[in-house]
């Protein structure tokens, strides 16, 4: 990594004249999650060096150039999604390039949080155009506008994407680190209601380990039942940005080049397992979109699309 100033490049919440550091290369996943790991194992925590403390998101923002597109793993990525081949990549694809560098913000020495634990409640993407698979890009990812929550405090991780200086896609991921919460704080983003079918999925087990291996996410908590329990669920989940991408596989056809896609992160979904898909049509030209358990109807995703 080379330091080179400061920036403020791109739209949207960003930390004015944030420290920019230039990531040669792509950041290896493995190595990446093995020290998001080390905070969340109890006597490893404390350790100097380990140890995560602070109060303050660090001015720190992370940019990858000459970014290629690897045709091989967007189809990989597009089987795995079920998303149909195209020439132009997948609207939630830019995620993967983006996450080597939340990542490496989110293990960085000066980032006061644990990445694992982290728990990711809301994601919005806006595609100002298709994005196609023989493009080069700059990616551009930092942490920002931690403010408090009911159930401790949140932050967004903002992500541009660039194509010769031009903004093709945008992306915030907001987080929840549990703690002491503040009931007057600001609530979650409200979704209309769509219907939890008609359409169900059968889920396989090993889907955690399908979508790590071609998104990098080796969370522990999406791959074996014995690495979930540790961490309090009772077997694997699904990925939150696998779901909100299958949900748009199913009606990406039926959405304008330039569109905003909203998501909420509700109940986990445990593998194996069933779930089920309805989306509606808006009176703004938008959908409102769910996953839900096909018995009860809870709501594992709610989201909507909109005009960027």
């Amino acid at each position: 990594m080379v330091s080179t100033g400061s920036t403020n490049e791109g739209t949207g919440s960003t930390n004015e004249g944030s420290t920019l550091r230039v990531v040669a290369g792509t950041p290896h996943p493995l190595p990446m999650m093995l020290r998001a790991a080390l905070p969340a194992v109890p006597g490893v925590n404390l350790l100097p060096g380990i140890r995560k403390h602070g109060h303050e998101l660090p001015d720190l923002a992370l940019t990858r150039h000459d970014v290629p597109i690897d045709p091989a793993h967007v189809a990989a990525y597009a089987e795995v999604c079920g998303f149909p081949a195209k020439d132009v990549v997948p609207l939630t694809y830019p995620h993967l390039l983006a996450f080597p560098l939340h990542m490496a913000i989110m293990t960085d020495g000066s980032f006061p949080f644990p990445a694992i634990g982290t728990v990711h409640l809301e994601n919005a993407i806006t595609r100002h155009r298709p994005i196609a698979a023989a493009e080069v890009l700059q990616v551009t990812a930092r942490a920002t506008n931690l403010r408090p929550h009911a159930k401790g405090r949140v932050f967004d991780m903002f992500t541009t994407v660039h194509s010769l200086g031009e903004l093709v896609w945008e992306e915030t991921s907001t987080f929840l680190r549990r703690g002491k919460g503040d009931d007057s704080a600001a609530s979650d983003t409200t979704y209309v209601e769509a219907p939890a079918g008609p359409i169900t999925w059968r889920l396989p087990a090993d889907l955690g380990r399908k979508y790590a291996a071609v998104s990098g996410d080796h969370n522990p908590i999406h791959l074996y039942p014995l690495t979930a329990k540790a961490f309090g669920f009772p077997r694997q989940i699904a990925h939150g940005m696998w779901s909100k991408a299958r949900c748009i596989a199913a009606f990406e056809n039926r959405l304008p080049d330039a569109v905003r896609v909203d998501v909420a992160f509700k109940k986990p979904i445990l593998l194996p397992g069933t779930v089920a898909f309805g989306a509606r049509p808006l009176d703004d030209g938008g959908y409102a979109f769910s996953l839900g358990n096909p018995t009860s109807g809870a709501p594992h995703v709610v989201g909507r699309t909109s005009a960027p």
